[in-house]
């Protein structure tokens, strides 16, 4: 069973839009997935500037891939690095700890991710 980054089963990070790699609504990861895309955040305007203009549009549609784009307040795995870049950059998006997957911890620290978690209170 994969595990999130407080040690309990790895929650459904979104299904609409479909995320993960896998698109499967999951931030699971695996040999193949080189990017890995573990990150459950909770997308703002300021990352989606951002991610654009660092080459990664994830803001707009590409109806051939059936993706309709992200806009604020959608949830997307992200690659790890490339949140780790947008924490340098100050435009981290809030991170969802049950749905960001273990291996995360590999290069971000409980604490870090903990300081970036998304309330939902």
């Amino acid at each position: 069973m994969d595990r999130n980054v407080l040690g309990g089963a790895l929650l459904a990070c979104c299904y609409d839009p479909l995320t993960g790699y896998y698109r499967d609504g999951s931030c699971r990861t695996g040999e193949d997935d080189g990017g890995a895309h573990v990150i459950c955040a909770r997308m703002t305007q300021a990352f989606l500037d951002f991610s654009r203009e660092s080459g990664n549009d994830l803001s707009s549609p590409v109806p051939q891939a059936r993706f309709r784009g992200l806009k604020p307040g959608d949830r997307w795995c992200l690659c790890v690095l490339r949140w780790l870049e947008a924490l340098e950059a100050g435009v981290a998006p809030p991170v969802i700890l049950e749905a960001t997957h273990e291996s995360a911890l590999e290069f971000v620290p409980l604490e870090e991710l903990e300081r970036h978690a998304f309330e939902t209170n």
